[in-house]
């Protein structure tokens, strides 16, 4: 509220977000946060004894439910580890839903899914800047992944048995320097080819927006060479 100047200071911004029922921030590696100030305003009189309770009470019962004051031994969770996290099971629900989420926004003569049964006398090229860089894959506030479990398009498609080859065209999303003659000949010799473009947090972040929804760098001008 102080950046949008709704508020003129942390202690007005305090009071107005606790008033407005605001029982939680996050202020990651801010020593002096907005919500520091909470004692001055209530010694102040801007926010009530009671109000401060009624705002406490329910994240404190949330954390209670989460068993974080317990004794490890009386908390289940504690002693969950990637053995269970990334269990067959787990693992499986995280492919369903991944599937279940995707949007296609256009299907020319039924050309997906891709069937691995197909795909045995194909050749495949896989191309630009996400198709085989697990680092831009994840998003902001995005978990630290295991290396052993992340799949790019190329591996996944490589599991499949295909005949595929691949080329960047430029290494990362911002895609300044970009190699038309090497993906011209990595695409000029596929039968399918699968273009792999976005941002990623090189791009754009919380507090880090773009003005225009254009595709970063040269990766217009990839794909319209894929297509060409």
């Amino acid at each position: 509220m102080l950046g949008h100047h709704y508020t003129h200071s942390f202690l007005e911004t305090a009071v107005a977000s606790v008033n407005a029922g605001c029982n939680l921030e996050l202020s990651y590696g801010l020593r002096n946060n907005v919500f520091m100030h909470i004692p001055k305003a209530l010694a102040m009189g801007n926010i009530t004894l009671q109000t401060l309770r009624d705002r406490v009470q329910p994240l404190f019962y949330t954390r209670m439910r989460l068993g974080e004051f317990d004794p490890p031994a009386m908390n289940p969770y504690s002693s969950l580890d990637l053995s269970v996290v990334q269990s067959p099971e787990h693992r499986n629900l995280s492919l369903e839903a991944a599937v279940k989420s995707f949007v296609l926004l256009k299907n020319v003569q039924g050309t997906l899914p891709l069937r691995a049964r197909d795909l045995s006398g194909q050749h495949l090229a896989v191309v630009g800047p996400f198709a085989d860089n697990p680092r831009v894959l994840f998003g902001d506030y995005a978990p630290v992944p295991e290396p052993q479990y992340i799949y790019t398009p190329r591996r996944g498609l490589e599991m499949l048995g295909a005949n595929v080859t691949f080329t960047a065209g430029c290494s990362e999303p911002r895609c300044q320097r970009y190699s038309r003659a090497e993906l011209v000949r990595v695409v000029g010799a596929a039968d399918v080819v699968l273009v792999c473009l976005g941002t990623g947090v090189d791009v754009e972040t919380e507090a880090k927006d773009r003005s225009d929804l254009s595709l970063p760098g040269h990766q217009l001008e990839l794909l319209q060479d894929a297509v060409q």
